[in-house]
């Protein structure tokens, strides 16, 4: 894979990028974290999905120089406080960079049902998190997505002019890639028009409409012309979205391109420090282009 030659140098360069953000000596802060639901410090939003129901969102507000924000679109059928999205937004937050992470429709807090959603809308209400983000006076200059809402991520900044930068983790190149979890009942949800599908112990109504958005949704365009700087984050050892995926978007797109590789994660980030050390690495490559860091400014 052409993507491993660069990755060694995008590595290293993390490495000294992150080194010069900290004061010499100090090691990288981990937030801890805890399942406490008092304990979560972040600011509780709401706003209009783009079919509606309102969403629910935490904004985790930047501790110390503020040098930027930005909005975390998460996985699937996961949610905003998943381990992925919490603890990635909290360890930006705690290194400056404020940070909006939010229910998709049906999902979590937010109201509506997650079956009149799609990948469509879900890219429609990324971009709606973003305008919501400049309209409190935080832009959003950053859009971080982690699995399917990492090519969320990219399809919504090519709506969203004022995003600087975009860096998914474990994103999917074909957004058709979920279509597994469901073939099970794609038969009555093409029979019927929608059927009961039984996810993490809870019940999702998917619908037809759902599934032929998902089928038609193809990323190759955006990636082609996304025209901003681009982080494709995947662990080798994937095995929910291989790390083919990664590839497949960092050949896609052209520069400037990076790759990283989270060697010994799983797919959601669940293990001690796996989400934290994702985030770190992140910021360290943002910095050029959040703030008065960005180029021309």
């Amino acid at each position: 894979m052409r993507f491993v030659h660069e990755a060694a140098t995008v590595n290293v360069t993390v490495q000294y990028i992150a080194a010069e953000l900290r004061p010499a000596g100090s090691a990288v802060k981990v937030v801890p974290q805890t399942s406490t639901k008092g304990a979560d410090m972040g600011e509780r939003v709401s706003f209009a999905s783009s079919v509606g129901p309102q969403l629910a969102g935490i904004i985790e507000e930047p501790v110390g120089q503020v040098r930027g924000w930005g909005v975390f679109s998460h996985g699937f059928t996961l949610g905003k406080d998943c381990p992925a999205a919490s603890r990635i937004c909290k360890q930006l937050a705690s290194e400056g960079v404020g940070m909006l992470r939010f229910d998709n429709l049906g999902l979590g807090d937010s109201e509506g049902d997650w079956g009149d959603g799609s990948f469509t809308v879900k890219v429609a209400d990324t971009v709606r998190a973003v305008a919501f983000m400049a309209e409190r006076g935080t832009p959003a200059e950053l859009l971080i997505g982690h699995s399917w809402g990492g090519a969320a991520v990219i399809a919504a900044a090519c709506r969203a002019p004022d995003v600087r930068a975009v860096a998914t983790v474990g994103a999917p190149y074909d957004p058709s890639h979920v279509e597994h979890q469901y073939d099970t009942v794609l038969d009555r949800v093409f029979a019927e028009g929608h059927a009961e599908w039984m996810v993490g112990g809870r019940a999702l109504n998917l619908k037809r409409d759902f599934v032929e958005d998902v089928k038609r949704a193809d990323l190759r365009e955006c990636i082609r012309t996304l025209r901003r700087p681009l982080m494709v984050m995947h662990s080798p050892t994937d095995d929910t979205v291989g790390i083919d995926n990664a590839s497949e978007i960092f050949t896609t797109a052209r520069h400037p391109r990076s790759f990283v590789s989270l060697e010994g994660s799983d797919h959601l980030l669940t293990a001690k420090g796996q989400a934290q050390r994702a985030a770190h690495i992140v910021s360290a490559w943002a910095h050029q282009y959040l703030g008065e860091s960005a180029p021309g400014r």
